[in-house]
């Protein structure tokens, strides 16, 4: 597999202009979502390739991640003339990256393309990696390749178009980071002031926290080994996040994480002793910042059939997580009993006050 560029920007329009004209496509194709249009679209428009190219725009959400959204990209790619020699930029959040890789990934059997990442989940999580994929069943991320865009640019200046949510949604996978990294990359994270966002300081934090995912997938791009490190939280958290779209209450993708962290932190401090202390000054931050999904013990064996299901179990019927003995102190492919489960789901409604 090849090696993806990742590229911190100072000029986003001379960057991306480097980037086409190091590939030398026949067509570009840019695809983007309505809100990303509005806003961040206008920073690429100064260089001119970009402002000719074709432009394919799907509704925001993550609703779109679907079939039907992946078929309509490659029908348009079809009758626009893309061949293997052509070029897509994903500009957009998660949903995008993930969505536009996977559809240039298999048209004709591959084509080149580039992640611009505008949301703080996308820097830090969809768009490095080479992750790509689409929603299926009900089930999160089902239908996939892992295949690495030819670079990213993280241009950190569109984090001001977000909303302190998406923000928050993007930070929990920082606090994920932290977390299988070190503790003073999580003290300096929780040092950030929410309510007077210091721009500067975030865009050194996420640098540092993209740095500590591109070492581990540098390690293994291929989840062999040590990339499972970066499924913490996510085993019950995607159990969280595709439970809140069946109840009709979507939730952002780095607010179900972080609930699954705090059910997973408690299984790491129950079973491998990870320290008390540090797993209640993440619960705090969680319960303060992130409010809390709604369950109760009914909702128990709805949300147990939801990680069953989950791409890392690698035995039927058997959950795979990745759990923590310390900062930084990795224990992977750890089976745990369903009554442990529930145990953490009974933790985190009584942390969160449910």
């Amino acid at each position: 597999m090849s090696q993806q560029r990742v590229v911190f920007c100072s000029d986003i329009s001379k960057d991306i202009l480097a980037e086409v004209e190091n590939i030398q496509p026949q067509y570009i194709f840019i695809l983007t979502d309505k809100e990303t249009k509005k806003h961040c679209f206008p920073f690429l428009a100064k260089v001119e390739k970009i402002r000719k190219a074709s432009l394919i725009e799907v509704e925001s959400g993550d609703n779109s991640k679907n079939v039907e959204t992946l078929v309509s990209i490659w029908k348009y790619l079809s009758e626009h003339g893309a061949t293997r020699k052509s070029l897509m930029i994903n500009l957009g959040g998660g949903m995008i990256t993930d969505l536009g890789g996977f559809a240039a990934s298999t048209f004709k059997r591959g084509m080149s393309f580039i992640n611009i990442p505008t949301t703080l989940l996308a820097m830090i999580d969809a768009a490095v990696g080479g992750k790509t994929g689409i929603n299926f069943n009900g089930l999160k991320n089902e239908i996939g390749v892992i295949n690495p865009s030819k670079s990213v640019l993280i241009d950190t200046q569109f984090l001001q178009t977000l909303d302190k949510n998406n923000l928050l949604s993007g930070y929990a996978e920082m606090i994920k980071h932290a977390l299988i990294f070190s503790e003073e990359e999580l003290k300096n994270l929780f040092q950030l002031d929410f309510d007077e966002i210091d721009y500067q300081k975030l865009n050194s934090l996420v640098q540092s926290s993209i740095q500590i995912k591109e070492n581990i997938v540098l390690q293994d791009p291929n989840e062999q080994g040590l990339r499972k490190a970066l499924n913490f939280g996510h085993t019950i958290g995607h159990a969280f996040e595709s439970f809140s779209y069946k109840k009709n209450q979507p939730a952002l993708h780095g607010y179900a994480v972080a609930w699954g962290m705090v059910c997973e932190l408690y299984l790491s401090y129950k079973y491998l002793g990870f320290p008390k202390e540090i797993m209640m000054q993440v619960v705090d931050f969680v319960k303060v910042n992130y409010r809390g999904l709604a369950v109760s013990c009914k909702d128990y064996d709805c949300l147990y059939e939801l990680m069953l299901h989950d791409k890392k179990n690698t035995v039927d019927k058997v959950i795979n997580f990745t759990l923590l003995s310390g900062i930084g102190v990795l224990s992977l492919n750890q089976n745990i009993e369903k009554e442990a489960i529930f145990d953490s789901l009974d933790f985190y409604r009584e942390m969160m006050g449910m």
